[in-house]
This record gives C-alpha cells, sequence and structure tokens, in this order.
C-alpha cells in the first residue's frame, strides 16, 4: 500500500479527516485539497533536480495537507526542524536536497538573512501560493476549490506524478540529532502504511477513533503513529500547532479525542500541571508513544482514565522491542525476532546480564552492547545523502542502532543509553539510563539527565542534571541513595545540578551534549571525592 492508495480509498467519504480550532475538513475535502496543493507544487518544481519540498511550519493544515500533496502527487516532502537556526538549518535544506521550502508566517522569520542556493521559498499565507493554487489549468467539468476550505464536488483536478509504490520515497524525516548532526532518514511509503496498519490492529483503532497530533509533524511519530494510522483506518486527525502541557486535557475533551501518541517528555509535563477531581472525565481512551518512564505511565492512566501504551523505536524503524504483558518495572520489553545486542567491537552477541543479591549488574562490561536488528536493514531506507552514516548503520550484514542496551536472563531488553550516553570511572564502564532509573525512584525528582564530565586525572566522573517536583537537599539525596541496594558505588553522582529544564530537542529528547559542554562550574551539590556527603 501507498500513501496514494489511502488518500483516493477516502476522496469520497464525507466522515471527517482533519479538525482545528479554526475549522474542519471531510476526507473528500481533504483529498481535493490536497490534489491543489501537488498541481501547484507540480508547476514550479524543477523536473532536472530531485523533486523535494520542504515543510517548515508547525501542526497547521497546510502541513498535514502538505504530506498528503506529497501523497498524491509523487514528489518528496521533507519535514524542516523549526528548532534549527543559521547554518546548521541552511545544511539541512541543502542535504536534503530541497528546491522548493513552503513556510509560513510563523517561521518565515528562521530564514531572514541566509542564503538558501537553489531554493525557492513560498510562503503559504500569500497572494503567491493562492495564485499557484488557482493557477494549473484543470480539466474540463473540473471544480477547483478555494485554498481554504475547498468544495467537495465530484470533480477535482489532479497532479499526481509518476508511477508510486510501497519503496517509493515520500519522506525525509531528520533524526533528533541528540548524539551528533541529523541526518535525513529516507521513508518510504510502506514506511508510513505498514506502522498505520500495525498500530491500527495492535491497538484496535477504528474510524470512530479521534486523533489528537500535537507531537510536530517534521518528525516519526507524528506522521507514522498519529497521521498513518488515521490514513489507514479513516479517523479524524486532531491537530495541535505546538504541544502544549496546559491545553492538552481542554483539547481533548474539545475535539473529542479518543487517542493520542507522544515522544519524549509529554507525559511529565502534563502530569506536572494542576491536577483536578474531574481529571477522569474525558473520552480519551489510549495513548501510545515512547521514552516515558514507568512512574509517569501509570500515574497518567490513573489520573486521565486512559490506558497508556509505551514502545521503544526511532526514525530509522529497524529495531522494535515492544512493551508488551509481564515487562518487568523499568525495562524496555520484549525484542522482535531478529533484534539481539552485540558487541560494537566484536560483533558477538553479549552475553546474559548477571545480577548480585542486591539487584546490580555484575558483568555490565560483557553484557551491554548495541541493539541490533540480525536480519539486516529492516525498514530502514538508508540516510538521504550520507552513504557514510549509512554503512555505520549497516555493518556485517546487521542494522547496528547506536542504543545500547542489555538482556536479562529472561530475555526481557533493558535500555543502557545511546552509544555516547557511556562513562568509564575509575576503570569501570558505567551506562547512564540505569542511573537515570534509579534517580527517578525519588518521589521529588521529576527529570534527569546523567551524564559524563572529564575526571582530572583519567577517564570521567558521573554528573546529574535534575528537575525537581518537591523538596530535596543535599542530605536528602545522600540518604536516600545509601537505600538503593543495587547502586554501584562508582555510579553515585559526583556533581549534581538543580535546574528549572533540561536542554531538549523538539521532539523532547534530551541533548546529554549540551550538559556535558556546560560543565560543572555552576553544580548545586558536589559529593566529596572519597565519601558520599554532598555539600
Amino acid at each position: 500500500m501507498t500513501v496514494r492508495d489511502l488518500l483516493l480509498a477516502r476522496a469520497e467519504t464525507d466522515a471527517p479527516a482533519l479538525l482545528t480550532h479554526d475549522g474542519s475538513w471531510t476526507w473528500r475535502e481533504l483529498v481535493v485539497a490536497a490534489e491543489q496543493r501537488s498541481a501547484a507544487i507540480a508547476s514550479v518544481l524543477d523536473a532536472g533536480r530531485p523533486p523535494h519540498v520542504g515543510l517548515l511550519m508547525d501542526n497547521t493544515p497546510e502541513m498535514l495537507l502538505g504530506l498528503a500533496a506529497a501523497g498524491l502527487g509523487g514528489h518528496v516532502a521533507v519535514g524542516v526542524n523549526s528548532t534549527r537556526r543559521g547554518q546548521a538549518l541552511v545544511d539541512d535544506l541543502l542535504r536534503a536536497e530541497v528546491q522548493v521550502l513552503l513556510t509560513d508566517a510563523t517561521q518565515r522569520a528562521l530564514l531572514d538573512g541566509l542564503d538558501l542556493p537553489g531554493i525557492r521559498v513560498i510562503d503559504t499565507g500569500t497572494p503567491e501560493w493562492t495564485t499557484l493554487l488557482d493557477s494549473p489549468p484543470a480539466p474540463a467539468g473540473s471544480d477547483v476549490s478555494a485554498p481554504d476550505r475547498p468544495d467537495s464536488g465530484p470533480k477535482r483536478h489532479s497532479q499526481r506524478g509518476g508511477e508510486v509504490t510501497g519503496d517509493s520515497l515520500f519522506m525525509l524525516i531528520f533524526t533528533s540529532g541528540t548524539s551528533g548532526r541529523p541526518k535525513a532518514v529516507r521513508i518510504t511509503h510502506a514506511k508510513v502504511t505498514g506502522p498505520g496498519a500495525y498500530l491500527t490492529e495492535r491497538l484496535g483503532l477504528t474510524a470512530d477513533d479521534v486523533h489528537y497530533v500535537s507531537m510536530p509533524m517534521f518528525h516519526s511519530n507524528a506522521v507514522m503513529a498519529g497521521w498513518a494510522p488515521a490514513l489507514r483506518n479513516g479517523a479524524a486527525v486532531a491537530l495541535r500547532e505546538k504541544f502544549s502541557a496546559s491545553q492538552f486535557l481542554t483539547d481533548v475533551r474539545h475535539f473529542g479525542a479518543t487517542y493520542a501518541s507522544y515522544v519524549g517528555k509529554p507525559l511529565t509535563y502534563v502530569l506536572a500541571t494542576p491536577e483536578r477531581p474531574d481529571d477522569a472525565d474525558n473520552p480519551l481512551r489510549l495513548v501510545f508513544g515512547n521514552e516515558a518512564t514507568d512512574r509517569d505511565i501509570a500515574a497518567f492512566g490513573a489520573r486521565f482514565g486512559c490506558r497508556v501504551i509505551d514502545g521503544f523505536g526511532s526514525t530509522e524503524n529497524a529495531v522494535v522491542v515492544s512493551r508488551i504483558e509481564g515487562t518487568p518495572p523499568g525495562a524496555l520489553g520484549w525484542p522482535g525476532p531478529t533484534v539481539a545486542v552485540h558487541d560494537p567491537e566484536t560483533g558477538l552477541e553479549c552475553p546474559r546480564a548477571t545480577f548480585d543479591d542486591a539487584g546490580r549488574v555484575t558483568n555490565l562490561d560483557a553484557c551491554v552492547g548495541e541493539l541490533v536488528n540480525t536480519a539486516g536493514a529492516g525498514q530502514f531506507a538508508g540516510y538521504h545523502n550520507d552513504p557514510e552514516a549509512t554503512a555505520e548503520r549497516l555493518r556485517g550484514g546487521f542494522y547496528w542502532s547506536g542504543d545500547l542496551a542489555y538482556r536479562d536472563a529472561d530475555g526481557w531488553v533493558w535500555f543502557a543509553g545511546r552509544s555516547a550516553a557511556w562513562l568509564r570511572v575509575d576503570g569501570e564502564n558505567l551506562a547512564c539510563a540505569p542511573i537515570e532509573r534509579l534517580l527517578l525512584r525519588h518521589p521529588s525528582i521529576d527529570q534527569v539527565a546523567v551524564y559524563a564530565v572529564p575526571d582530572e586525572r583519567a577517564g570521567d566522573q558521573v554528573a546529574a542534571a535534575m528537575v525537581l517536583r518537591g523538596p530535596l537537599g543535599p542530605g536528602d539525596l545522600e540518604t536516600f541513595l545509601d537505600q538503593q541496594p543495587d547502586l554501584s558505588p562508582k555510579a553515585r553522582p559526583r556533581f549534581v545540578r538543580v535546574v528549572t529544564e533540561l536542554p531538549r530537542t523538539a521532539t523532547h529528547k534530551i541533548l546529554h551534549r549540551e550538559l556535558t559542554a556546560a560543565g560543572t562550574a555552576d553544580a548545586t551539590w558536589v559529593r566529596e571525592e572519597r565519601g558520599t556527603r554532598y555539600v
């Protein structure tokens, strides 16, 4: 199946397809509007260059219609990360070979003063765009609708490109860039329709659901977990321009949202809003995403009367670990049949983790490795214009994710961090993620990031940046850590920074490299070098 197939299958349907605070579109209207846009874009594309069209917008109707237009027209949508600035933004556009860039009044200023060679910038709020939408010649008898609220007549013009298959390139989505320069992942039609079908079946989604999409549509979560299932099952998508924790419940009630997706820390942010006795009085029944903590999953479900399903994945979508029934607290879940943990140096599968009586992993050096897909690339179609990065992922017939993990004796997968999130303290390797999970046991710690800072002699020291939700003093932290039997003495943070927020990407992932770069001069508490007391 292709995105085009799914859109055309709804072309004569008058059920709701898109809901915003300013209006609504049926599937019939949405397909008409998308065909208008695909025709307008085709009229300005240079046939001698890759047909790549950048979308630099919030979650507006034009953003979603831009994706639908790519599905119908056969050109390639490029999701442009609106948190990128200056030359980094230019580099993204050039690497993705964007020749037309659609933007709007909210994001146009990001381009001021930038040299964009060979890129035509079109503001979708200007007469230029309206003229383009109205100007392509339409077949006799067609009804070319207005750009904002198209008519729903049976006749419409179309600018569908050449043959489109499941393997055809649909979109370029940039990785979050938590461990380096963002890379443009090649997203095929099948990589959208496949997850749409899988999530529809797994989550029991139907045309009667309303999908609340507040994660940015330039990223994979909103596209594959929010929009794709709606394409498959015919449900309506309710768009929020930007995620808002304070407006989350208000939006859910306003739109009648029954399903929502997330990535990163949105559950944490919503839980931080003032609690009300009627929070569970809402239509939401299911929330799906990844990277939430066990504590937040349980608290969110209980407070809002819904079920939260958390999984593990990435934009590349080559390694799948599912949180299924029976998953131990803190574990990622159960790996797919071809997913394993291998040593990136030897290429061999790592031994299972062993634990002492206190629950500490005793063979961390040996059992921690990289999550791999032993069957190859899976749905990963490579990085655009980056053969070296693609080759780094595909080595020895495996897909290497860059994510560190270990498996226990029963086979459950436990996350150990990114390959960059690895410390060496006094000659011992430590993974950041297990230390973060341990610190989050304290009820006053709301968010935490553990990272390495250089030891003045050799190796690393452990640093932790914390956002608090309740009172916590240095003595409290010392007492708490003393009470954790599975805390390795070398894993006890040397430096603690209490901050108001953690540096994050647009998809709420922590930027550990920015924390490391900040150093420790502003540390709130420092542990004695050979002791446990914080001062």
